[in-house]
């Protein structure tokens, strides 16, 4: 069975501290009295997370971690020792991130984005906040506009910081952030470019046709319920992710499709809806 994982293990037998589980080579864990249910028998699959209690004793719970293996999340610290630090992961037992794995000095009710490891020589869990050792070069090909899964991080000059697909660094660009974003946030995003060192650029919209059209009936349900808009073509990109939640450029090509099919009039101050 593997420590800081889930696994699908067998109900072997209750006891008065609880159940023995068994996995298919015949090792046993419990899983404490706290976490079993009437539900539960003999014989039964049950997946659960494996991981070493207070006592250093490797435990089974139901319960379900806010970290993964080799994941990232933002964790809060809730104490700072002479050990190193300890934050919330979602377990009875906090996860320790010790000193040589933290990139600053830690503070308490603070959070911080972690990475998840194992210690292969102790068999015991850690978290890590030096997490760009944890994200590898891409040497991927993405076909044009791929689909990956990106979580949000930190907000820089040139944009939104995101981890893809929980092993590469990535950014979304300021002017292609179309709606607000929070840190920690898992998305959808689009792969647009793989860069020299690796890095990927994301988009959070699609550039095709599909993405033009319902963006422009998005503006058009707007238009139609106000009867205006106080944006221009020359709107800056702030205003226009406040008011529509769209970046500048689907805001011009939805516009430019609406002018065509003379739904709208462009005035010097806003946009009016023309009815049907």
């Amino acid at each position: 069975m593997k420590i800081g994982e889930f696994n699908e293990l067998t109900l072997l037998r209750f006891t008065s501290v609880g159940a023995y589980l068994e996995d298919e080579n015949e090792n046993d864990v419990l899983l404490p009295n706290k976490y079993i249910t009437d539900e539960m028998e003999i014989d039964q699959k049950i997946s659960v997370f494996i991981y070493r209690d207070s006592e250093d004793r490797v435990v089974a719970t139901t319960e379900i971690p806010k970290i993964e293996m080799n994941g990232f999340a933002y964790l809060k610290v809730t104490a700072v020792t002479n050990f190193g630090a300890f934050s919330d992961w979602g377990l009875e037992k906090e996860l320790m991130i010790p000193f040589k794995e933290q990139n600053l000095k830690l503070e308490e009710d603070n959070y911080y984005l972690t990475h998840l490891a194992l210690d292969e020589k102790t068999d015991r869990v850690y978290g890590s906040t030096k997490t760009n050792r944890y994200l590898k070069p891409c040497t991927e090909e993405f076909e044009p506009e791929h689909e990956v899964e990106c979580m949000v991080c930190e907000r820089t000059d040139l944009g939104t910081k995101v981890i893809v697909n929980s092993r590469y660094g990535g950014l979304i660009f300021k002017s292609d952030v179309s709606r607000p974003l929070r840190r920690g946030q898992k998305i959808i995003g689009y792969v647009t470019k793989v860069r020299e060192d690796g890095k990927l650029d994301i988009r959070l919209d699609k550039v095709g046709g599909d993405k033009i059209i319902g963006s422009a009936d998005k503006l058009l349900e707007m238009l139609r319920s106000k009867g205006a808009l106080p944006l221009t073509d020359k709107s800056s990109p702030d205003d226009i992710r406040d008011l529509v939640g769209m970046s500048k450029k689907t805001f011009k090509q939805a516009i430019g499709k609406l002018y065509k099919e003379r739904l709208i009039r462009l005035d010097e101050d806003k946009i009016t809806y023309l009815g049907n």
